[in-house]
């Protein structure tokens, strides 16, 4: 398939790249130098590569840095998603494109509603998780009102190698690393009473392309483990595989105005759509994580 995605060259971006380019798929990335708010922009990106499926990655997506500047992080996740549809409509008005979205939008739920599945009614308690929830109705109105092949994709918890520090388990594992070189045994924290469901990224773009061919337009489709992890223990295994002996400091300070306690979806629809199932493990996921700290920091 000839494929583009936004923000291509984010964590994301880059193994969903890598993961199409290994299937024999045509890849084009556009990330910043694309204006994903300037539909002059993204009409040209999208001439020049005629994809025939469209990954639209692109977004501001750190739920806590978005308190601070919510105006912008609506327009770039719902103006940008917005301007993605409206081009491809009027320059590749036959392709597929997957909005990315996120189980944010879920808000804060309780134990008896796990696991999440799609029809649950969304509740987004961060500006981040508001921005994803309506750019997701800009991504069905544009199946509904034009008849568009458009897919939205709710992706849980996804980490591994190549993660920014700005993100949890990313940020653990580089302090840790760090900690390994100068021999320090405290590491101060923030709320780990968290949990979340946690899946691979390299599992995660798996299901995105496997969406690309077999999604059902103007449907969302959860992509999880299915499984629920705090942060505690997410923690507690970095630190074994370092094999070093710190203790953890609790700061409030460090906790966001609204956190949502815990996250689990299914992912049955996808299997059923697609027969996506997760193949890497959590432990296997946190070893390469923390390797490929150790790599960027020697």
């Amino acid at each position: 398939m000839r494929a583009l995605i936004t923000g291509g060259n984010g964590f994301v971006g880059r193994h969903l790249a890598a993961h199409l380019s290994a299937h024999g798929d045509d890849v084009t990335v556009t990330d910043t130098e694309v204006d994903v708010t300037d539909v002059t922009s993204v009409a040209a990106a999208l001439e020049a590569a005629q994809p025939e499926v469209i990954f639209h990655l692109a977004a501001l997506s750190h739920v806590g840095e978005s308190w601070g500047d919510p105006s912008t992080v609506l327009t770039v996740n719902v103006v940008g998603t917005g301007v993605v549809l409206a081009a491809a409509r009027a320059v590749v008005p036959t392709a597929r494109v997957l909005v990315i979205s996120s189980a944010e939008v879920y808000g804060v739920v309780h134990e008896d509603d796990l696991p999440l599945t799609e029809s649950r009614t969304v509740a987004p308690a961060s500006p981040y998780a508001a921005s994803k929830a309506a750019a997701e109705q800009i991504a069905l109105q544009g199946f509904r009102g034009f008849g568009q092949d458009v897919l939205v994709v709710r992706p849980f918890n996804h980490i591994g190698p190549g993660q920014s520090p700005a993100f949890a388990v990313a940020a653990f594992a580089k302090r840790i690393v760090d900690a390994e070189r100068s021999g320090a045994t405290r590491l101060t924290v923030g709320n780990l009473s968290t949990r979340r469901d946690f899946t691979d990224v390299r599992d995660v773009v798996a299901a995105y392309r496997m969406l690309a061919i077999d999604g059902r337009p103007g449907e969302i489709s959860n992509v999880c483990s299915g499984v629920d992890v705090s942060m505690q223990a997410v923690v507690d295994a970095l630190c074994d595989l370092s094999g070093r002996s710190i203790t953890l400091e609790v700061d409030p300070a460090l906790f966001r105005p609204v956190d949502v306690p815990v996250l689990r979806g299914s992912a049955e629809f996808l299997y059923a759509t697609t027969g996506w199932e997760p193949t890497i493990t959590l432990a296997t996921t946190l070893a390469d994580v923390l390797s490929d700290w150790r790599e960027r920091e020697s």
